[in-house]
């Protein structure tokens, strides 16, 4: 016969010393049989003269990566979708830049230019 145990368990969260904040603006990333890797970035426009000319380019900085086993990514894409569609019933839809009505100008790295 089979008698389930009941038992209450507590966890206690802790901040590693090599724990770290990190603002991104983007994300890139792809996936392997055995795990998940998203890396965050930030962008920084530069502008400079060549020939005369004035061009410009982007500074794409890699902030950090993460490696998820497939449960665990899958976990936080629920997790994710939940707080988004949260978010928006308090603050409303969040919007995709670049689609401006068609009288607002609108560049290529929003908040930037």
């Amino acid at each position: 016969m089979f008698y389930p145990i009941t038992m209450e368990v507590s966890i206690e969260v802790t901040r590693s010393p090599a724990f770290r904040q990190v603002y991104a603006i983007g994300a890139i990333g792809g996936h392997s049989p055995y795990d998940f890797r998203i890396s965050f970035y930030n962008d920084s426009p530069r502008a400079f003269i060549e020939g005369g000319k004035q061009l410009s380019t982007v500074e794409r900085s890699m902030e950090v990566e993460v490696i998820l086993s497939p449960l665990a990514a899958k976990e936080l894409a629920e997790w994710l979708m939940n707080h988004i569609k949260e978010y928006e019933k308090l603050f409303g839809e969040i919007k995709r830049p670049g689609k401006a009505k068609e009288t607002e100008r609108s560049s290529q790295l929003q908040g930037y230019m």
